[in-house]
């Protein structure tokens, strides 16, 4: 499956242990992670002002991240009603990965309808998901 993460989701976690940690690692393990630069962009600045990290430990996120697909900023945005219209761009984004889910802890993004061929997700939700696909 062709997980999109989300900033958010990103930040919690290489901020925490938790959830979004457990989450990410589940990705690498059993998923394709696909990201874009949107997300890239936001999570360098979230990283660097608002939890502190250093030039390094942010680069060292980066390149990680950039081992594996990394979506353009899309060119088009698609026709999906979104509350906040920045929140369209990581939708944009997912959507040109031609990712399977978008994991995101933005209600914006939760509630949208009708997202295309994508289920956006929170990250509890995706832990479920997960789980009974490996039941079966």
């Amino acid at each position: 499956m062709r997980v999109f993460l989300d900033t958010n989701v990103l930040v919690a976690a290489f901020a925490t242990r938790g959830l979004c940690a457990d989450v990410f690692r589940q990705v690498l393990a059993e998923h394709e992670l696909v990201t874009g630069e949107v997300v890239l962009a936001e999570l360098e600045r979230a990283l660097e002002q608002k939890l502190g990290l250093s030039e390094r430990a942010v680069d060292d996120v980066i390149a990680l991240l950039r081992r594996y697909p990394v979506q353009p900023k899309p060119k088009k945005m698609p026709l999906i009603a979104v509350r906040d219209p920045d929140d369209l761009w990581i939708l944009a984004s997912a959507l040109a990965a031609r990712a399977d889910v978008l994991v995101t802890g933005d209600q914006d993004l939760l509630v949208v309808r009708d997202p295309g061929d994508i289920v956006i997700t929170n990250p509890r939700g995706f832990w479920e998901m997960s789980k009974k696909q490996r039941k079966k």
